[in-house]
């Protein structure tokens, strides 16, 4: 699957039910955002159950701000829009494969009970 680009208008259209959805926040000037890209780009192809997508954080500087991006490049997986990864730093292809098979391994049934939990006890 090809990698897509979003927007501030595209990003909550692209983080949909039922698909796991991995964003690389990046920029045209960061060196390990370029070294990170043909890994990112491999496990696209590899990975054709989840959505790969990339944002410029020079074009999309205030989405950047709304996700608190404050270094990158930063992952963010999302799983039924769940925000389950959250990282700065690039990852090897071993890691990035690991961090998409444990996501999709995560009982998600379980995960929002546990969200249900915290915000009960939060409250």
């Amino acid at each position: 699957m090809a990698v897509i680009e979003l927007t501030a208008d595209t990003f909550n259209d692209a983080v949909l039910p039922g698909q796991t959805v991995i964003v690389d926040f990046w920029a045209p000037w960061c060196g390990p955002c370029r070294s990170f890209a043909p890994t990112f780009e491999a496990a696209s192809a590899k990975h054709a159950d989840v959505v790969f997508a990339k944002v410029n954080t020079e074009v999309e500087q205030q989405l950047a701000g709304e996700l608190n991006i404050r270094s990158i490049p930063t992952l963010m997986v999302f799983r039924e829009q769940i925000l389950l990864f959250n990282q700065a730093g690039a990852l090897s292809a071993g890691q990035l494969d690991a961090l998409l098979q444990q996501v999709a391994e995560l009982d998600m049934d379980a995960v929002r009970a546990e969200i249900a939990e915290q915000e009960a006890s939060a409250s």
